[in-house]
C-alpha cells in the first residue's frame, strides 16, 4: 500500500480537469510542503500527496493543536478558547431552531474534548461522540465525565439513530469522503438535519492570506471546499442542502494565525482588520464567510 494519496482525479466529482494552485507549508508539525490543487469543475480545493490513514497520525502530534490539546499557549489560543465557549451555546442554539426541538439523539464525529458535547448535554440532549484522538478523549472524560467513543464506531452505529449529526470542523480531515458522506445519511433519521462546518476558500480572509491562509492546515486538511463544491458532494450523495449559516469569528482566528505564518508573528493591527474585512465582504453574501456551516437533510 502506498504511503501518499496522489490523486489524478477529484475526490468529489471525479473529473480529470486538475490545475495547481500553489505549495503550502505544514506550519504546525512537520515543516513540508504540500501541493494545493483545484478541480475545475466542482472547484473543489485538495491537498495533493497526503499521508495515507495510517500515518497522518503523526502530522496531528503538537502541543499546539488544541482541538486535541485545550492549550492556553500564546494569545491567539487564549483568544480561541474564549470564543470557543460563546460558540458552543450558538451553535445548540441554531440547532435548536433548524430542528424546532430542544431534545433528541445527536451525534458529534470529532468531539476534541467535548466541549460542545457538554453543552448539549447539560440541555438534555441524549449525547453521543467520536473522537480519534486518545488524549483528548481522556480529557473528555476528565472534564466532562463524557465517553467518547473511537473513530472506528463510526461505521458500527445503527442505522436511523440521529436526530442531528454535526461536524464541526471534521469533514476536511476524513480519507474516505464519499463513504463517509454515505454512513452520515444512514445514521440520519428520516427528519434528521445534518450540520458540516468547513473553512471556505473562496473568502475574503482566503484571498489576502494567499499560501499562508491558517485554514489550508495541510496535510491535516485534505480538503479545501468552496460552496459549489460542498452542494456537489452533498446532492452527489442524495442529500439536500438545505442553508448556509456563517462562523463570524473564524475570520479573526484564521487571520491572526495566518498572519503568524506570514510574518513569524501574528499583527494584532492588521490581522483583526483583515478578519474584519473579510466578515464585511460576507454579509453582502454569506457564501463568502471565512467557515461556513452546512445545513443538510436526506
Amino acid at each position: 500500500m502506498s504511503t501518499v494519496i496522489h490523486y489524478t482525479n477529484c475526490p468529489v466529482c471525479n473529473s480529470d480537469d486538475l490545475k495547481e494552485v500553489f505549495n503550502v507549508k505544514d506550519f504546525t508539525v512537520s515543516g513540508e510542503a504540500f501541493s494545493i490543487v483545484e478541480c475545475n469543475a466542482c472547484s473543489l480545493r485538495f491537498t495533493q500527496d497526503i499521508p495515507n490513514a495510517d500515518l497522518i497520525a503523526s502530522y496531528y502530534e503538537s502541543s499546539d493543536y488544541i482541538s486535541h490539546s485545550n492549550t492556553s499557549k500564546g494569545i491567539i489560543n487564549r483568544l480561541y478558547k474564549f470564543v470557543r465557549n460563546r460558540t458552543m451555546i450558538k451553535k445548540r442554539k441554531l440547532i435548536e431552531k433548524i430542528t424546532g426541538e430542544q431534545k433528541g439523539q445527536i451525534l458529534d464525529v470529532g468531539s476534541g474534548i467535548g466541549t460542545f458535547l457538554n453543552e448539549m448535554k447539560k440541555h438534555n440532549w441524549q449525547v453521543k461522540g467520536l473522537e480519534p484522538d486518545t488524549t483528548a478523549r481522556k480529557k473528555a472524560k476528565e472534564l466532562y465525565q463524557l465517553d467518547l467513543g473511537e473513530a472506528n464506531m463510526f461505521y458500527k452505529l445503527s442505522a436511523g439513530t440521529f436526530d442531528v449529526i454535526t461536524l464541526w470542523h471534521v469533514l476536511e480531515h476524513v480519507h474516505d469522503l464519499t463513504n463517509y458522506i454515505q454512513q452520515l445519511k444512514l445514521l440520519l433519521k428520516d427528519d434528521g438535519k445534518l450540520f458540516i462546518a468547513v473553512p471556505n476558500y473562496t473568502s475574503k480572509d482566503a484571498t489576502i492570506y494567499k499560501e499562508y491562509w491558517a485554514a489550508y492546515d495541510v496535510p491535516r486538511h485534505l480538503y479545501h471546499f468552496s460552496p459549489k463544491a460542498m452542494q456537489v458532494l452533498v446532492e452527489k450523495n442524495g442529500l439536500k442542502l438545505l442553508q448556509y449559516k456563517p462562523m463570524w469569528y473564524d475570520s479573526f482566528y484564521i487571520s491572526l494565525l495566518s498572519s503568524k505564518y506570514k510574518n513569524g508573528k501574528a499583527n494584532l493591527f492588521t490581522a483583526p482588520l483583515n478578519g474584519l474585512l473579510s466578515n464585511f465582504n460576507a454579509m453582502r453574501e454569506v457564501k463568502k464567510c471565512s467557515s461556513l456551516i452546512y445545513i443538510i437533510s436526506k
